[in-house]
């Protein structure tokens, strides 16, 4: 079996399949913990349970993609809001741009646009991180709750080797 994953959960990865029965085939090099790595695992053929050590071995990957799932709700629904308030702001820069160059006599109307812009502008970070922190202290249990999850799946695993 062949899994990609990144360099900083390698261990957390072989640590977790060796509950399965799966062990590292070849040699494993990790510079930092940036770069994904490919993990080459093999597993003994006439191992015994290994119905019962597959079943918990899915359910331990989708546990996983749940977790990922988590971490991804994060920040998505924070970055759509603050890119609109950027959007928004642009729209309004923009419009006090080509007012400011067509009418002359309205100079005045352009900087009054211009104020919302700018407003728009600066507050899309902070909403950004104010909610994106507001999301995290949502999730944050769930994940532990997942992560509990995984070690009970992988206790049952080892059990059963």
């Amino acid at each position: 079996m062949e899994i990609v994953v990144s360099g900083a959960e390698v261990s957390w990865y072989l640590d977790c399949y060796a509950c399965f029965g799966w062990q590292m085939d070849g040699n494993l090099f990790v510079t930092d913990g940036r770069q994904p790595v490919a993990l080459r695992m093999k597993r003994d053929r006439k191992i015994i349970n290994k119905v019962e050590l597959t079943r918990l071995q899915r359910h331990f990957e989708a546990c996983v993609r749940e977790i990922k799932i988590l971490e991804q709700s994060k920040s998505g629904a924070a970055a759509a809001l603050a890119l609109s308030f950027g959007l928004v702001g642009l729209a309004f820069a923009a419009g006090s741009m080509f007012l400011a160059a067509r009418r002359a006599m309205l100079q005045w109307l352009s900087v009054l646009l211009a104020l919302p812009a700018l407003a728009c502008m600066a507050l899309a970070y902070p909403i950004y991180s104010r909610l994106s922190k507001a999301r995290s202290m949502e999730v944050e249990p769930l994940i532990e709750i997942k992560r509990d999850e995984i070690y009970e799946i992988c206790k049952k695993g080892h059990s059963l080797l």
